[in-house]
């Protein structure tokens, strides 16, 4: 079985402006608006990224680019997604709607043109009847 490492590769292209101005957009910003934007979709239980889990844990801060790699080149970008999604959701939708939701956030917030974004699942999230029961508890302690 291969090991999940850091995902987030850490370089930056340059987008040419008007003149002799330039941006520089580096793939951590980019997989950050990408983390985000599959945040934000239904069925998703989290990201599944290796050692960016541990670091995570041990700073305390929340990595919105978990499990996300990018690619960018000069005015474009492929970005490759891995999920672990909850049980009961449809897997073909909630990619497809991290594909759409993916592809417009770092569109506009980039102005780059996202050529490909590949969703990988790599588990899926099962409540079992212990877990849910703490849960309802937790929910009932804090009313």
């Amino acid at each position: 079985m291969e090991e999940n490492k850091e995902e987030v590769e850490i370089s930056e292209e340059e987008i040419s402006v008007e003149g002799n101005d330039t941006v520089k957009i580096s793939n951590e910003a980019v997989a950050t608006y990408a983390g985000i934007a599959v945040s934000e979709v239904s069925g998703v239980y989290g990201m599944a990224g290796g050692f960016a889990g541990l670091t995570e844990a041990l700073s305390g801060k929340k990595n919105l680019a978990k499990g996300i790699k990018v690619d960018v080149g000069e005015k474009e970008a492929k970005i490759d997604v891995n999920i672990i999604v909850e049980y009961g959701a449809r897997i073909p939708e909630v990619a497809f709607e991290i594909q759409s939701r993916v592809k417009k956030s770092v569109e506009n917030m980039t102005g780059l043109k996202v050529l490909e974004v590949n969703v990988h699942v790599q588990g899926v999230h099962a409540v079992t009847a212990d877990k849910k029961q703490e849960d309802e508890e937790e929910s009932a302690n804090e009313e």
